[in-house]
């Protein structure tokens, strides 16, 4: 439902500033569409912190006239914290646009809690079991509080060998059908028209694999889904990549490589030689930890036992 707010007429101005020059910012703090008319404002939709956050800047206004981004950032983060905050009995909590995501199972719980703390993030385990999901939801609250400036996705793209000349389209739409698990959890927080001013804006960033050898990427969080099908020098070159300020998260499951059977996932190599460096952390999920349904859960079970029986 939409939201709206109407300020003093000697405060809408400096809130927005000379030609409302903050409202793609403020559009972007809120994930939301952001329309005025006169001196009302308002959302396109349900924020839970939007007549709170204009509450504050209209009172940061009158104290000390126009605002800066910066200034706008600082009421907003003063307002989320405690909502980022965790759990009176200790569970993390990630919050974005406005949404707070909570652990469903013990591994996530873990993953939640390193995440905070890790230069660099290896979740692992099978299919069903959040890795994604968590990984795309938690870069998206560092984007859109202001601690990071871009979210990275990237996978590697097996079945077309990494040459994707041949496919019709620009890059995001020869890559679209490799990230459409990244986008499906993105939309949980997010709007498609969102996601998309955010990809013409830069804060979202589609890259292959193979695209970003030579790179350092600065204050961002890279995510590298389907690890289990990147070679030793792929993954490598992944890592080697993190610049300044950014976050490396890397999300796969090692049952599943297409990968020759000749060539090493360099997923399992980098689980095995990396784990015990400081600032690098790995979280194992196992069937148990499914989130997905009770029907997921139970087939992930069946292959499991099925592969130790073959074994």
């Amino acid at each position: 439902m939409p939201q709206s707010y109407s300020f003093r007429p000697d405060c809408v101005q400096l809130v927005l500033g000379a030609n409302d020059s903050n409202l793609p910012y403020l559009e972007m703090l809120l994930a939301s569409d952001i329309s005025v008319r006169g001196t009302t404002i308002s959302a396109s939709e349900d924020v839970p912190l939007f007549i709170p956050f204009m509450k504050r800047l209209e009172k940061a206004a009158e104290e000390r006239g126009g605002l800066k981004e910066s200034e706008i950032f600082m009421e907003f983060q003063l307002l989320s914290e405690p909502a980022a905050a965790d759990r009176e009995d200790g569970t993390p909590v990630i919050v974005a646009a406005g949404r707070s995501i909570y652990p469903k199972s013990r591994a996530e719980k873990e993953l939640f809690s390193v995440l905070r703390t890790s230069d660099v993030v290896f979740s692992v385990g099978p299919a069903g079991t959040g890795k994604t999901f968590v990984a795309v939801i938690w870069a998206l609250s560092e984007v859109l509080s202001g601690r990071k400036g871009k979210l990275l996705l990237t996978r590697p793209v097996v079945e077309a060998g990494e040459s994707l000349g041949f496919l019709p389209g620009d890059l995001k739409q020869k890559l679209g059908p490799y990230l459409n698990p990244l986008y499906d959890a993105a939309e949980y927080v997010l709007s498609p028209q969102q996601i998309r001013r955010m990809e013409e804006n830069g804060t979202i960033e589609i890259a292959p694999l193979a695209y970003m050898r030579g790179r350092s990427v600065n204050n961002a969080v890279m995510i590298l889904d389907e690890a289990q099908n990147a070679t030793r020098a792929q993954m490598k070159m992944f890592l080697t990549r993190l610049g300044e300020n950014s976050q490396a998260i890397v999300t796969g499951d090692p049952s599943q490589t297409d990968l020759p059977s000749r060539r090493e996932s360099g997923l399992d190599e980098a689980v095995s030689i990396l784990g015990g460096i400081k600032g690098v952390s790995v979280v194992r999920f196992s069937h148990s930890d499914t989130v997905r349904s009770r029907i997921v859960r139970e087939i992930v079970r069946a292959y499991s036992e099925s592969e130790g029986e073959e074994r």
